[in-house]
């Protein structure tokens, strides 16, 4: 069962029945994918948004028999219609396919999972998102990584999916070093090879250097201290030219202070073409690198590329253990 990839079907409402079909028909290796997700509802909007596909419904991955049509493991859904989920069963919903996702990866049973994107507002204000909720399930809070990664460069927010305001006070030398040294572990493990880091000032042009800056006082001791632990790491560099090409050739991952630093730029470059991979788990964790599309449900215009790029990831692993 070690070769299982599970992919969680996440927000009811969102193209990600439409990508999770369009990559069903496109990726060549399928004998190893199923979904974790409620058969009724993704019927039903399989049916209502036209996409043809052949569905079968498990109870458990000892089931999974017939690899010629796409295993929907089955999540209960208590409710009276699969149409219009409120916003108490969508919650419950996320949070159920999620923990059977942890579950299974936990025990060994699948390789990994990639779960399909969500609302985050399913967390309320408990977790910011899913990387948050997955790391307390793990135990290892202010120790995961979100690393949105390509094949020509990678980047990680050190804080992720905070307002503005509350960044600031993030910025500590222990979260700096806590984060990094997860990045530096796990990127050699999954990779085989070390991670070249470039790391980020927290204001334009580093403060100018000043004294009293976040930069001078936080930013680079942290960086002097990972060096000494063998980290290849450099910085602190101005968010405003890393990403020219002739800086970004000479590290494989830059690490920014905040989620839209690092992420803005990056999907300018590459788009679609990207996952995000959780990093400090116990397992495999990764999602496609956008949102859930609800201004598009229905319209036949989703992108599954990064879905299908999650996958194929995780099958190359796959082919590697």
């Amino acid at each position: 069962m070690r070769n299982l990839i599970a992919i969680i079907a996440g927000e009811p409402n969102s193209i990600n029945s439409e990508i999770i079909v369009k990559s069903w028909k496109k990726i060549k290796i399928k004998r190893n994918l199923f979904v974790i997700g409620n058969f009724l509802l993704l019927k039903n909007q399989i049916k209502k948004y036209g996409l043809k596909i052949d569905i079968y419904k498990i109870n458990s991955i000892e089931e999974i028999k017939n690899k010629k049509v796409l295993n929907i493991l089955d999540v209960p859904l208590n409710c009276k219609s699969t149409l219009k989920l409120s916003i108490l069963e969508t919650k419950n919903y996320v949070l159920n396919s999620l923990d059977v996702a942890h579950n299974l990866a936990s025990k060994k049973k699948i390789k990994g999972f990639i779960n399909a994107p969500v609302n985050k507002t399913v967390f309320k204000k408990k977790f910011l998102g899913v990387t948050e909720y997955l790391a307390s399930k793990n135990n290892i809070k202010n120790k995961e990584v979100m690393m949105i990664y390509n094949k020509k460069l990678s980047v990680v927010p050190l804080t992720t999916h905070l307002e503005i305001k509350n960044i600031t006070s993030k910025i500590k030398d222990e979260l700096i070093k806590s984060k990094i040294i997860t990045l530096n572990t796990s990127y050699k493990k999954l990779f085989k090879k070390k991670a070249k880091i470039a790391i980020l000032g927290l204001n334009p042009h580093n403060s100018e250097n000043r004294p009293n800056s976040i930069e001078n006082k936080i930013i680079k001791p942290a960086i002097k201290k990972l060096k000494n632990l063998g980290v290849d790491i450099k910085g602190p560099f101005a968010a405003d030219t890393i990403f020219s090409n002739q800086k970004k050739i000479d590290y494989n991952v830059i690490v920014g202070m905040y989620h839209d630093q690092v992420l803005a730029p990056f999907k300018a470059l590459y788009g679609y073409d990207a996952i995000n991979i959780t990093l400090g788990l116990k397992y495999l964790r990764i999602s496609p690198d956008h949102g859930t599309a609800q201004d598009i449900v229905g319209l036949n215009k989703a992108n599954p590329q990064s879905l299908i790029s999650a996958i194929n990831f995780l099958n190359n692993i796959n082919d590697q253990t």
